[in-house]
Protein backbone atom coordinates (compact mmCIF):
# COMPACT_ATOMS: atom_id res chain seq x y z
CA UNK A 1 0.00 0.00 0.00
CA UNK A 2 1.48 3.07 -0.96
CA UNK A 3 0.78 6.71 0.86
CA UNK A 4 -0.98 7.71 -2.02
CA UNK A 5 -3.13 4.86 -2.01
CA UNK A 6 -3.97 5.30 1.89
CA UNK A 7 -4.96 8.92 0.74
CA UNK A 8 -7.12 7.96 -2.29
CA UNK A 9 -8.56 4.84 -1.91
CA UNK A 10 -9.55 3.43 -5.06
CA UNK A 11 -12.91 2.92 -6.01
CA UNK A 12 -13.04 -0.78 -5.43
CA UNK A 13 -12.23 -0.30 -1.70
CA UNK A 14 -14.67 2.42 -1.71
CA UNK A 15 -17.53 0.16 -2.86
CA UNK A 16 -16.68 -2.39 0.11
CA UNK A 17 -16.68 -0.27 2.74
CA UNK A 18 -19.97 1.25 0.84
CA UNK A 19 -21.34 -2.31 1.17
CA UNK A 20 -20.48 -2.82 4.86
CA UNK A 21 -22.10 0.35 6.04
CA UNK A 22 -25.18 -0.53 3.68
CA UNK A 23 -25.13 -4.12 5.44
CA UNK A 24 -25.20 -2.31 9.15
CA UNK A 25 -27.45 0.26 8.30
CA UNK A 26 -29.98 -2.27 6.74
CA UNK A 27 -29.19 -4.33 10.01
CA UNK A 28 -29.81 -1.41 12.42
CA UNK A 29 -33.41 -0.61 10.50
CA UNK A 30 -34.26 -4.00 10.77
CA UNK A 31 -33.62 -4.53 14.35
CA UNK A 32 -35.45 -0.87 14.86
CA UNK A 33 -38.02 -2.29 13.60
CA UNK A 34 -37.95 -5.51 15.55
CA UNK A 35 -38.06 -3.49 18.79
CA UNK A 36 -40.81 -1.57 18.08
CA UNK A 37 -43.17 -4.62 16.95
CA UNK A 38 -42.27 -5.77 19.88
CA UNK A 39 -42.87 -2.75 22.13
CA UNK A 40 -46.41 -2.81 19.83
CA UNK A 41 -46.47 -6.26 21.07
CA UNK A 42 -46.02 -6.03 24.52
CA UNK A 43 -48.15 -3.15 25.07
CA UNK A 44 -51.84 -4.25 23.08
CA UNK A 45 -50.65 -7.68 25.70
CA UNK A 46 -50.38 -5.77 28.51
CA UNK A 47 -53.65 -3.86 27.32
CA UNK A 48 -55.72 -6.64 27.26
CA UNK A 49 -54.72 -8.24 30.76
CA UNK A 50 -55.41 -5.13 32.37
CA UNK A 51 -59.14 -4.55 30.34
CA UNK A 52 -59.55 -8.28 30.93
CA UNK A 53 -58.95 -7.91 34.65
CA UNK A 54 -61.10 -4.43 35.46
CA UNK A 55 -63.99 -5.86 32.95
CA UNK A 56 -67.36 -4.93 34.65
CA UNK A 57 -69.30 -8.41 35.09
CA UNK A 58 -73.16 -8.18 34.10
Amino acid sequence: MTILSFFFPSSECRRKTHRKTGFRRRSLTMMKQQKTRFYILRRCIIMLLCWQSHSVAD
